[in-house]
């Protein structure tokens, strides 16, 4: 017990020390969006960094948001952040390390071989937000981001730097036939363990790109070297750490905090293109999410949103009009 607390000391000195070095700059987006750099210990590719972006709340505010992107994905959702600050949070997005602002260039992107190498990246930037006056921390997590700050709540069960938790279509089981998924999957990751820079083939369908960008069909503008509608080639070590967080959180020990699960009635199977991509989630299967979902243990709150696409908060307007007002609504209940 003593050695635990002179760790958690020396983390928390840690933490502070970063926060005391922490430059905000102008971020990308403009329209009064910050980020900050910040130094993370080395691991087996080098250095390593993640990258904080914030936006105060319109009005004077001891709430926040922070928000964890997916896989092949950053935050660039600049409409979701705007949601937030005219309800009264301060916005807060994390690119986790190999991501977006904080892929490096000795980095493979999106690489990973245990899920909670993000964990630092999250407690550094929780950390960080009640030191900048934060009282109660909503933390979101959509798709993969959705599996982490999932598993980072059983695995932080009772702290104190949130208090609550959003998962938007959170990926909770590969969207494969049930062969692959019992069979496959699971030698894949036993394999990724001792190899895990072998690589996997990369996707081939560009269709849920196509139907989120303006290049293609889609009405949202994003950096398509960050964002490709094709990912990088997974390698088996990411297999692992997916499938490894999977398990856990289906075995899953309780979460503390409140709990709000949304995703799409309706997934969407096609090889070519048709309007449907608008309409459903075209990346995961529901009823895996539905299955899973159900099994978390805590005080769990499930919205399914008709004709939701795949990330809720970039369906058509109306759709993300109902997305809001059902998370402001349940937050305003908090």
């Amino acid at each position: 017990m003593k050695k635990l607390a002179i760790l958690i000391g020396v983390f928390i000195s840690v933490v502070q020390g970063i926060h005391a070095q922490l430059y905000y700059q102008a971020d990308i987006l403009g329209n009064g969006f910050q980020m900050a750099t910040i130094q993370q210990p080395d691991d087996y590719e080098g250095k390593v960094t993640c990258t904080l972006v914030r936006k105060p709340a319109t009005t004077n505010s001891t709430k926040a948001v922070l928000y964890i992107h997916g896989f092949n994905d950053y935050f660039f959702q600049e409409e979701m952040a705007n949601q937030y600050t005219s309800q009264g949070f301060n916005f807060y997005a994390l690119d986790l390390r190999k991501y977006g602002r904080s892929w490096l260039p000795n980095q493979k992107m999106n690489n990973v071989r245990d899920l909670k190498e993000y964990f630092a990246d999250i407690d550094t930037a929780l950390q960080i937000i009640k030191q900048e006056g934060a009282v109660y921390t909503l933390l979101s997590g959509h798709s993969t981001g959705g599996l982490i700050v999932t598993y980072y709540a059983q695995q932080h069960y009772g702290s104190k730097l949130l208090q609550g938790l959003f998962l938007n279509s959170p990926f909770f089981d590969f969207n494969l036939p049930q062969p692959t998924k019992k069979t496959g999957i699971p030698k894949i990751a036993k394999q990724g363990v001792r190899e895990p820079d072998l690589l996997r083939k990369p996707g081939t369908s560009t269709l849920y790109g196509e139907s989120l960008h303006q290049s293609g069909k889609g009405e949202w503008n994003y950096n398509l070297t960050w964002k490709p509608f094709i990912a990088p080639a997974p390698n088996y070590g990411w297999i692992n750490a997916i499938y490894t967080a999977q398990k856990k959180v289906k075995k899953g020990g309780k979460i503390s905090q409140p709990i709000l699960l949304m995703y799409s009635d309706n997934s969407v199977y096609t090889q070519t293109w048709t309007d449907q991509m608008f309409k459903g989630d075209a990346v995961l299967d529901v009823k895996d999410i539905a299955e899973r979902g159900a099994k978390l243990k805590g005080n769990k709150t499930i919205v399914v949103i008709k004709n939701g696409m795949h990330d809720l908060v970039l369906s058509p307007k109306p759709v993300r009009d109902t997305v809001y007002k059902q998370l402001f609504t349940w937050l305003v209940k908090q």
